[in-house]
């Protein structure tokens, strides 16, 4: 088993608490089955995390730590509900493991949503973007994506992409950090 090349999710939990400009508020784009908002809700004071299943939210909902803010609506729609400057958003794209295959995240939704995440980032902030690759619309979301993120401002933003080269259809982790000055 290989320590650094076999798990994208490990491997985004591991640069964001070693490179995260702070710890206040942190957003998890997917909630899902609540890996990372309870990786966020561990090392943020404040973690607002979305899913539009409410299954996800309800299944979560049971074990919820105080800290976290459940929101049943799509992560497109941060404005309405994120009133503050965030240290770390995380996206894990894709269907939720276990459910319904044919509920995704979709590459518009993500788009508007990683533009309103970029624009309430703190300086030093870090959004952490795991995309899984295996159905159709994770494709498009993976060209979508790797083209904005390529063109988005270098002064700003550093851009770091993660993927697998000797695997088909393998999930690529992308990294985005906010210019602190």
């Amino acid at each position: 088993m290989y320590k650094y090349v076999y798990d994208i999710s490990k491997l985004s939990h591991s640069i964001i608490e070693n490179y995260s400009g702070g710890f206040c508020c942190a957003v998890d784009a997917t909630l899902g089955n609540g890996f990372d908002t309870d990786f966020l809700s561990e090392k943020f004071s404040k973690v607002y995390s979305f899913d539009i299943q409410k299954d996800a939210i309800e299944n979560y909902e049971k074990n919820k730590k105080e800290n976290v803010v459940l929101i049943n609506d799509s992560h497109e729609f941060f404005g309405a509900y994120i009133n503050e400057k965030i240290d770390c958003i995380m996206y894990n794209l894709g269907f939720l493991p276990g459910g319904n295959k044919e509920v995704t995240t979709t590459a518009d939704t993500t788009m508007k949503s990683l533009q309103e995440g970029l624009a309430i980032l703190n300086p030093g902030g870090i959004i952490s973007i795991a995309v899984y690759v295996g159905h159709a619309e994770g494709l498009r979301e993976k060209n979508l994506l790797l083209e904005y993120v390529g063109n988005i401002p270098k002064k700003e933003f550093g851009v770091m992409v993660h993927y697998f080269a000797n695997r088909n259809n393998a999930p690529l982790l992308i990294i985005i950090e906010k210019n602190n000055k």
